[in-house]
């Protein structure tokens, strides 16, 4: 059996609202650009980089989100995931 991923890189679109979380992913589903509706909609410092968060440790994001990208299908969006900062939709790029 595999072990379990150590690292992962994903990127996000962190919004203040579940509606607005709802919103964009539906903008997603019908073929939006997941870096342009970072850019233009999401509130963390990453949307500067189209939602990217590069690849970090497990553990290091909080315990909601560290789940999504460790334990969830990799190149799919999932969300609205509620964490103390928003309601994030989160999509892995690949873990190792």
């Amino acid at each position: 059996m595999a072990s379990p991923a150590k690292t992962a890189c994903a990127r996000h679109i962190l919004v203040k609202t579940q509606d607005e979380a709802q919103s964009i992913k539906q903008r997603l589903a019908k073929g939006g650009d997941f870096g342009q509706l970072a850019k233009r909609f999401s509130t963390c410092p990453s949307a500067k980089k189209g939602g990217d968060l590069g690849e970090f440790k497990r553990g290091t994001m909080v315990k909601a989100f560290d789940d999504v990208v460790f334990n969830k299908a990799v190149l799919v969006v999932h969300g609205p995931i509620k964490t103390q900062f928003g309601f994030h939709l989160i999509q892995t790029i690949f873990r190792t």
